[in-house]
């Protein structure tokens, strides 16, 4: 458990989520050059994946720039939804570190 620990320091999160974006954006405009081309492409599933592991400002940036599956449907309901539950997930962190210790002696009553 310490080696996690020591793995998650602000700086190597800080660092995976940049580079998760990154790789979402680009992961963009790959699919979209092979589209112009008629080549073989990189799934739905794929894209959606590297936005739910992080990579939703990259998803997002990548869609606008490079005006890709910015119609398609269920895909842009699936982005919003990942983008939604990544808004959640650092809402409940915030309240967490805010309001965590007032919680927890609250429980322990």
């Amino acid at each position: 458990m310490d080696s996690l620990a020591a793995l998650l320091t602000p700086g190597n999160i800080a660092t995976a989520f940049i580079a998760m974006n990154f790789l979402a954006f680009a992961a963009f405009g790959i699919d979209k050059a092979r589209a112009e081309r008629g080549a073989w492409r990189i799934s739905e599933g794929a894209l959606l994946m590297l936005a739910f592991l992080g990579g939703t400002i990259g998803a997002y940036a990548g869609r606008a720039l490079f005006r890709h599956k910015t119609r398609k449907q269920p895909f842009s309901s699936d982005l919003h939804a990942i983008a939604a539950l990544h808004l959640l997930a650092v809402a409940a962190f915030v309240a967490y570190r805010a309001f965590g210790a007032e919680l927890s002696m609250l429980l322990d009553r």
